[in-house]
């Protein structure tokens, strides 16, 4: 099972929400490195006719996925005439490296852009951004504030057609500029640093000849001010990490959840609030609309209260079971 398993019943050992008075159970204070954020920022923008040039073009070809129907490479284990092949999902966009791999494993020879290029999309391949030029001036009349100016570099994805309809990907940069005011922490033996956060993807595009295109490209920047640090914090101590839960597909699990014996009624009576935890059963379990109060996992989830009718007999009732307590067929739910 995992932390957040609903068999694991121990919530007092894992990450969640805390129940009660929240320190109960602060037994410690730990000196953890980690990287403390001063200050920090986002700006988004659309930038229009943006002229960009690709580099390291590469031809898009099928991957290895033993049926050659996928643009992305596969690991395949092949023996005799069957193969076992595992492949990233289709719906992931193909990276460069990606496309760079497929080409290098490609029998056939390589082919050559051919004619004009026509642009299809491109977005961004990391969102680790470059900054350069950096200037941080302090500034007098607000104490610990600073003009911080540099050129921070989107990395870019770029695919596109040849006038053959072969798909091509290359790689480019965009420079974005800017002029910004933050929160600049007095001097120290350990410096501060900036780093920056970036994505990107692109509307449109039309290619202009020699390798260039001119996009329009919404782009997101996030600069931050941190600094490695050393910091004291209270802690609930060491976590207990449970065991793993197989995945399985337990088609008893339905028939095992009803009673042992026939119940005096089939409603469940539910008592408090529905929209979510809080409220409680007769037996006095907290429940919720969706099933039970999952902080780490409930000790007895209980189901909400639902409507079914017997397929059979039409018999309704206003409980969780899947057998008609009256013939024994199916129960369809009917909320």
């Amino acid at each position: 099972m995992s932390f957040y398993s609903y068999k694991n019943a121990n919530s007092e050992c894992c990450p969640g929400v805390v129940s009660g008075n929240i320190l109960t159970g602060l037994n410690q204070r730990v000196c953890v490195q980690v990287k403390n954020i001063y200050d920090s920022c986002m700006q988004q923008e659309q930038l229009d006719d943006k002229r960009i040039v690709i580099e390291n073009i590469v031809p898009v070809l099928p991957g290895n996925d033993c049926l050659g129907n996928s643009g992305r490479p596969c690991a395949c284990e092949c023996e005799g005439n069957r193969c076992n092949c595992e492949c990233p999902p289709a719906s992931i966009p193909i990276t460069h490296d990606e496309a760079v791999q497929n080409a290098e494993n490609s029998p056939n020879p390589l082919p050559r852009p051919y004619g004009a290029w026509t642009f299809e999309s491109c977005r961004s391949s990391t969102t680790a951004g470059r900054i350069s030029n950096l200037s941080v001036e302090r500034m007098t009349d607000r104490p610990q504030f600073a003009r911080v100016r540099c050129t921070v570099d989107v990395p870019l994805d770029v695919l596109f057609l040849d006038q053959r309809c072969q798909e091509w990907m290359g790689q480019t940069v965009v420079k974005v500029d800017k002029d910004i005011l933050l929160c600049i922490p007095d001097d120290s033996i350990i410096p501060f640093t900036l780093e920056s956060l970036v994505s990107a993807i692109c509307v449109s595009g039309t290619y202009i000849g020699n390798c260039s295109f001119d996009i329009t490209v919404c782009v997101t920047v996030v600069l931050k001010v941190l600094a490695e640090v050393d910091i004291l914090i209270p802690t609930y101590g060491f976590c207990q990490v449970p065991p793993c839960e197989e995945f399985a597909e337990n088609v008893c699990d339905e028939f095992f959840s009803l009673p042992l014996f026939p119940q005096s009624s089939c409603a469940l009576e539910t008592v408090g609030d529905a929209t979510g935890c809080g409220g409680t059963t007769g037996n006095g379990t907290t429940t919720s609309a969706t099933g039970g109060c999952y902080s780490c996992g409930p000790v007895n989830p209980v189901r909400p209260a639902r409507v079914s009718q017997c397929s059979n007999c039409g018999t309704t009732c206003a409980g969780g079971g899947s057998l008609c307590p009256r013939c024994g067929s199916t129960m369809t739910s009917m909320n």
